[in-house]
């Protein structure tokens, strides 16, 4: 089946539903005076499993059912949702949120448009992809693995989390479109303990598709990286402090980039003129060589999307490019507001929740120097290999985030790892400062969840090795 029959036998005939009625709901709607009306349906199932100490210590499992509804008059929106999908909840909400426009309105209700988005992941249930005792072995075996690589590994914590997801949007305008959306993940934390001393190291990854992802080979390269960075920060000494010059490693220090950049190009920020970008659109905002773009057509990745959650296909949107800003996410609202094109970018955490401008994938793109060599031309200063949690300011830009792996270099060499680092610095004054770009550009392994506002989404991130000459300032205790 399609999407769209999937979702419709899922979402709408169970409830006695038909598209017809839905345009009943419309012409409701449409009595007052709107600019745009959608209703957003969603069937969502999740579980997420824990083992600690070897034993499994919490199972949750959760279904979700429910129907949005929203109508939107200039920069006003009226929203009411219920987890009763009935014609009467739905008219019932259609007649609150009309209460925004003024009667008479003249609009009438569309012909019905089928929109086809994307096929970037199988429309396929990790829930069922394996049994209740299949997915408690794999997380034995990645703990199994965890302690056979290092002795010195004395408590394993595993994570298994997986949601299956059908979307069905309906529009005023007869916009019809649908998604099947697969998620799972699976994570590990370590922690190892010599001569009395603790520390941790964490991994894993996933994305849109089934558990047979998490193969012999994925449960080996997690573990590893876990106890690698567990057992590299039991050496690692007190990290300095001052400003620097700091090299970002590839992949998930791009999480840096989502935060400290990538929210400052959403358009509702900018719209309200808050964010530090705001006003600047083909300015140079970037040192030249840096583009950044924001990506949710990428197979599989847990940040992509058929569809966002307006209906409309996603896509690959250019935000900087060579250094000069050239555009900004937006939703509908925003879109419209502004002037500009919609970008596929609006998304919510769930039928409950309004939708807004959100990143999908958001990388910077590589450039030519090799990694060994930007490492190489470091007089003294700081190699952040990843990156732990972090915080933002959008209306200034500054940031806080943390190094889970980082190492001192001297001279071109890593000479010792280090331990406390924390990167203190402005996101647009940072992008003025990349002197060097690597041609490593690699996406996170696939565990980023972004908030806004309250709600929570998954997405990705990635970037090459970057050399960043001052503006950051990095916190340690270190002399």
């Amino acid at each position: 089946m399609t999407h769209l029959e999937t979702a419709r036998q899922t979402l709408l005939t169970p409830f006695n539903l038909d598209d017809a009625k839905l345009d009943q709901v419309f012409g409701q709607m449409l009595t007052h005076d709107i600019d745009y009306a959608d209703l957003y349906f969603q069937y969502s199932r999740s579980e997420a499993w824990s083992l600690d100490e070897g034993i499994v210590k919490s199972g949750s499992f959760n279904i979700d059912t429910g129907v949005g509804v929203r109508a939107v008059s200039g920069e006003k929106t009226a929203f009411a949702y219920s987890d009763d999908i009935s014609l009467t909840a739905l008219s019932q909400a259609a007649a609150a949120t009309r209460a925004i426009g003024r009667q008479g309105g003249q609009n009438t209700v569309a012909l019905n448009r089928d929109i086809v988005g994307h096929s970037l992941y199988q429309p396929i249930d990790p829930l069922a992809s394996l049994d209740e005792l299949a997915k408690v072995a794999l997380l034995e075996k990645l703990e199994r693995t965890a302690r056979s690589l290092d002795k010195r590994v004395v408590q394993v914590m595993a994570s298994l989390a997986s949601e299956f997801e059908v979307v069905y949007v309906a529009r005023h305008d007869g916009h019809r479109a649908a998604d099947v959306r697969p998620l799972c993940r699976l994570s590990i934390q370590v922690i190892v303990e010599e001569n009395g001393l603790r520390e941790q190291g964490s991994a894993g990854g996933g994305g849109r598709f089934a558990y047979g992802y998490f193969d012999d080979a994925v449960v080996l390269d997690y573990a590893k990286k876990a106890v690698d960075q567990a057992v590299l920060n039991l050496h690692a000494r007190p990290a300095p402090a001052g400003e620097m010059t700091v090299v970002l490693g590839s992949g998930w220090p791009g999480i840096l980039l989502h935060e400290a950049i990538g929210h400052g190009l959403e358009g509702d920020f900018n719209r309200k003129g808050s964010s530090a970008f705001s006003g600047k659109m083909g300015q140079q905002v970037a040192a030249k060589g840096v583009t950044v773009v924001d990506d949710g057509t990428i197979a599989d990745r847990r940040g992509s999307l058929n569809i966002d959650d307006e209906g409309n296909p996603t896509q690959r949107t250019v935000l900087i490019e060579d250094g000069i800003l050239k555009g900004y996410l937006q939703d509908s609202l925003n879109a419209r507001l502004m002037n500009m094109p919609l970008t596929g970018n609006g998304r919510r955490e769930s039928f409950a929740h309004l939708p807004m401008p959100r990143m999908t994938n958001t990388l910077m793109l590589g450039g030519s120097a090799e990694p060994e060599e930007i490492i190489g031309s470091i007089k003294r200063g700081l190699y952040a290999a990843n990156f732990g949690g972090g915080q933002v300011d959008i209306t200034s830009g500054k940031f806080v985030f943390s190094a889970a792996e980082a190492w001192w270099v001297e001279d071109g060499k890593l000479m010792y790892p280090v331990k406390g680092a924390t990167l203190i610095g402005n996101g647009p004054d940072v992008l003025t400062r990349v002197s060097m770009i690597g041609n490593d550009m690699t996406l996170d392994p696939g565990v980023g969840t972004c908030g806004k506002e309250g709600q929570s989404v998954p997405v990705g991130v990635g970037q090459p090795t970057l050399r960043i000459d001052g503006g950051l300032t990095v916190g340690g205790t270190g002399g």
